[in-house]
């Protein structure tokens, strides 16, 4: 990615406006909100919606395995159900002892 620099004026009360140019190679139209990184003494703004894209690429980059909540929920249910059994007869053999 090319790298550009431009001056632009903060004011006194920490506003500046950003370039039509600068909005348009970002993919900013109307209101808008970025992410804002500082890095030792740089500064890294970035649309909001990149850092979504790029966590998304992530986890699919990562993700092992393709389980939907409903598969989720059906192995918590029987776990649930396997550690009542277990408590059941934890409290069979106490009343037998």
């Amino acid at each position: 990615m090319a790298t550009h620099s431009i001056d632009i004026k903060v004011a006194s009360n920490g506003r500046m406006v950003l370039p039509a140019s600068v909005r348009k190679a970002m993919g900013l139209h109307g209101d808008a909100k970025v992410i804002l990184t500082i890095e030792d003494d740089q500064v890294r703004l970035s649309p909001i919606g990149h850092g979504v894209s790029r966590a998304q690429a992530l986890y699919r980059e990562h993700a092992k395995q393709t389980r939907t909540v409903e598969d989720f929920l059906s192995d918590r249910k029987a776990e649930a159900a396997t550690d009542m059994e277990k408590g059941s007869q934890a409290d069979q053999h106490k009343d037998i002892a």
